[in-house]
């Protein structure tokens, strides 16, 4: 869907070198962007460095960080179609309007602009940037390169605005009452929602309390010294950044259905091969049919009962990742309707649940796999032959347990005795270190990029990102399930309700913890001093976790396998509680959320 270009404002696309839109856009290692071939004329004329052939030294023109080697800067492409669908759109909509002028660039209209002085200012320390080395006094130059002569209020605002990026904290802003969101004068304010404490109109957005005020607000304690802007700019901005997650959002759907398309050709393959196979132990069978008929039934159903099985894991795949799609898709429908709303109160009311991306499973490690790829019952047939007369009777029972070895083991009689004991598990926040994310039923936790604001009180974790659960244990079995998928790194366990949660922490079950863990893929172990280091032959998608009090038993299940993975004696003293820990997202290959499942007996 194309981007309305009221949505996004020019300063968002503007080199800071060349004061024109960007040509190629690069992103510096700081985060600045700028024009590949203007960064790159930039430093080949400054050329870094001090006098006397020292080592080079290469510069970001707006914060001045350096880099001692000239980084390899690589086109920003998702930046670089933003700009150009902006330009498409920005002309399309000048040619409507009528409106030319043959003396200035056809892209730069609608700026919000400094006043001519303070432009002139900037301009002149732009180009009076020291070498390096020197100390950096100049300020980054804005990036609307046009003055327009704007109110006072605007002119403040918008520089406000753009140096915010390199202000912590942002200056205090106490704007007169007098002027509205386009400068003139307050008589026009009357056609704007009004403010319910001061009947004035909610002209502008403190930054600071996310909400609308008036002229009036600003000038009371509650307000004054926030960052504040008007409220229609804040709107456009908000705007512009929706339509750069409704293109995340897109290539999202993409992703997904790219992952339909490998699960499609990947079943295809294995029905070809479950072809290529029965084919293939027909025909020698066919050899000895008069002996052999009852024995190639066996076979072709062992052939038959794995592919069924393929198809089956690839179907529920399938019907997973299309309700994932679905609901991406129903995001996108609404975020395209969010954008259209003229009403920027309900938008901004909206607009933080709206742009945070909704919960996907983890799809990189999903495949579906088959051992009649490989050929095993053909070549197992073709060599049994050799001894056909001696081990006929037993060709049926060899093919299988070939399969069984390399795929799914036996299921385990235990696992459907444990899962009698399931009980309700849900997490308490109260405990979780502060860069945890609980979902609103307690039923999932993953790690976020950034501390939140939540009370520090003697329950919580403050070093270890981990999670204790509601529910105390202290006598009888228990047990409960959890989606792990594809994974990275957890911890998932018990651990007794009076542990140390600040500070460094020993994880044992000396200290009051017995847990299983997972690190890098493929490292798993059970926490004890030193770990116990266990060998997992089929990775795990969902844990099942077994206790019983009274003997002091935890035991550790892989429920897609059906197998026990480890388990554990000791003494509980007190109580304890299910303890979960999704670790760290490690830059988002391990985002996905550890999920309580509930229990379907098997």
């Amino acid at each position: 869907m194309a981007l309305a270009a009221a949505f996004l404002s020019e300063d968002q696309f503007t080199c800071s070198i060349c004061l024109d839109m960007f040509n190629n856009p690069v992103s510096t290692p700081c985060g600045h962007s700028f024009c590949q071939d203007c960064i790159s004329s930039y430093w080949d004329r400054r050329r870094g460095g001090g006098e006397g052939g020292g080592a080079k030294i290469y510069q970001c023109p707006l914060c001045k960080e350096s880099f001692c080697k000239r980084p390899e800067l690589q086109i920003n492409r998702t930046l670089k179609e933003i700009t150009e669908r902006f330009k498409i759109i920005a002309n399309t909509e000048d040619v409507r309007s009528g409106v030319e002028d043959p003396n200035s660039h056809p892209c730069h209209h609608h700026h919000p602009a400094l006043p001519e002085s303070v432009f002139a200012e900037m301009m002149t320390r732009f180009q009076q940037l020291p070498t390096p080395g020197e100390p950096n006094t100049t300020l980054p130059l804005p990036s609307n390169p046009h003055p327009q002569s704007p109110s006072p209020v605007d002119a403040h605002l918008s520089f406000q605005t753009q140096n915010n990026e390199y202000q912590d904290p942002p200056p205090p802003y106490s704007p007169p009452p007098r002027y509205t969101v386009s400068g003139t004068p307050s008589d026009s304010y009357l056609s704007l929602p009004l403010c319910p404490i001061h009947l004035r109109g909610l002209e502008f957005f403190c930054r600071t309390d996310n909400t609308c005020v008036c002229s009036v607000c600003l000038e009371t304690a509650e307000h004054r010294g926030h960052n504040v802007i008007p409220a229609k700019r804040e709107w456009n901005i908000k705007k512009s950044q929706l339509g750069i997650s409704e293109v995340e959002l897109k290539d999202l759907i993409c992703e997904k259905k790219r992952k339909v398309e490998e699960i499609q050709n990947s079943l295809r393959e294995i029905q070809a091969a479950a072809e290529r196979e029965t084919e293939g132990a027909v025909c020698v069978f066919s050899k000895l049919i008069s002996s052999v008929e009852h024995c190639q039934t066996e076979v072709l159903e062992v052939i038959e009962m794995t592919r069924r099985a393929a198809e089956h894991r690839a179907q529920s795949l399938l019907r997973e990742l299309e309700e994932e799609i679905s609901v991406l898709n129903k995001r996108s429908t609404a975020l395209s309707q969010l954008a259209l709303s003229e009403d920027y109160i309900h938008f901004l009311r909206t607009f933080p649940a709206m742009s945070t991306p909704p919960q996907t499973k983890d799809w990189l490690g999903v495949s579906v796999v088959s051992e009649l790829t490989s050929g095993v019952i053909l070549k197992t047939v073709s060599h049994m032959m050799e001894r056909f007369q001696e081990d006929m009777r037993k060709l049926p029972e060899v093919c299988q347990r070939s399969l069984l070895d390399q795929s799914v083991p036996r299921p385990n009689p235990k696992i459907r005795r444990v899962q009698e004991y399931a009980v309700d598990i849900t997490l308490d926040p109260n405990t979780a270190h502060p860069r945890l994310i609980i979902s609103a039923d307690g039923k999932q936790v993953h790690c976020g990029d950034r501390h939140q604001l939540v009370p520090d009180n003697p329950k919580r974790f403050d070093r270890v990102v981990c999670v204790l659960a509601h529910q105390g244990l202290s006598s009888g079995r228990h047990y409960w399930e959890v989606e792990v998928g594809g994974k990275t790194d957890w911890d998932l366990g018990v651990a007794r309700w009076s542990v140390n949660r600040k500070g460094k922490i020993t994880v044992s079950p000396a200290h009051g913890y017995w847990f299983l863990s997972l690190r890098d893929r493929t490292d798993y172990a059970f926490r004890t001093e030193p770990s116990t280091n266990l060998t997992v032959n089929l990775r795990p998608s969902r844990i099942g976790i077994y206790v019983d009090c009274d003997k002091g038993l935890v035991s550790f299940y892989n429920m897609e396998a059906r197998v026990l993975i480890h388990t554990f004696t000791d003494t509980f003293s007190g109580t304890i509680h299910p303890f979960f820990s999704p670790c760290t997202n490690k830059s988002g290959r391990n985002e996905a959320p550890l999920i309580i499942c509930p229990v379907a007996m098997t």
